[in-house]
């Protein structure tokens, strides 16, 4: 499997303080990627890194093929990002959200059209596509969202936390989205406190005090740690 993200001896430091403390691993391309930690323990300052907003003080990386540090526009420019806390413009439609980060990402208008279209009916949308997003219930932002950051097919999504705040039939039913991209070999990276969520994934990575405690495929991890679920392993790592 060729890497979609390579990470080596990767460090940012805040004056004396280190938030991310030399951290190392690659990701496969169409690979799902559990980046977990506690609040604080450097994970988003690490994936800001990756993103392409922030200069890493030390170390190396590079995302899609480009160097984080030389080449940031490029990183931006081949993923797609979701935040939980912002992803979308609530005063717009749905279909107005839709092309705005369409036309963001560099698409063509000719080929944005028919393929909102096609997203809609495949969410089951359709009937919304005038309704502004703010009049969505939390679950459907989430799915559209999502559906937002990669309909222009990034070689990597970055998730921060995709699934906040919605109920478990609904984080079902987005973990089917992320699977399907990843099938499509879009690469997922995604932050997660849900630690069922962590099972989801390919291999799951636990950040420490701005360090890698624990890295592996979920089945593993509980095997290494003598542990019955992720949350456990979590807890033991953290402990560790």
């Amino acid at each position: 499997m060729s890497s979609a993200i390579t990470v080596k001896d990767l460090v940012k430091r805040f004056g004396a303080f280190t938030a991310v403390d030399r951290i190392t691993f690659d990701v496969g391309q169409g690979e799902i990627f559990g980046f977990l930690g506690a609040n604080g323990a450097g994970k988003t300052t690490a994936m800001r890194m990756l993103c392409g907003l922030s200069k890493p003080t030390a170390g190396c990386a590079r995302v899609a093929g480009y160097d984080i540090a030389t080449q940031p526009e490029d990183v931006k420019r081949h993923i797609g990002y979701m935040s939980q806390k912002f992803s979308l413009y609530e005063d717009l439609k749905v279909w107005e959200n839709i092309r705005l980060f369409a036309g963001i990402y560099g698409m063509k208008s000719s080929e944005i059209a028919p393929k909102t279209d096609r997203l809609l009916a495949q969410l089951g949308f359709s009937g919304e596509r005038n309704a502004p997003v703010r009049s969505l219930p939390l679950g459907w932002k989430q799915k559209l969202a999502f559906s937002v950051a990669v309909f222009h097919e990034p070689q990597i999504v970055f998730l921060d936390e995709p699934t906040g705040g919605v109920d478990p039939s609904v984080r079902r039913q987005f973990w089917d989205l992320i699977y399907e991209a990843s099938d499509r070999g879009i690469t997922a990276f995604v932050t997660t406190h849900y630690m069922d969520e962590a099972e989801y994934c390919n291999r799951v990575s636990i950040m420490v005090d701005g360090r890698i405690g624990a890295l592996d495929t979920p089945a593993s991890l509980k095997q290494q740690f003598d542990a019955n679920s992720m949350e456990e392993v979590f807890y033991k790592v953290i402990e560790n």
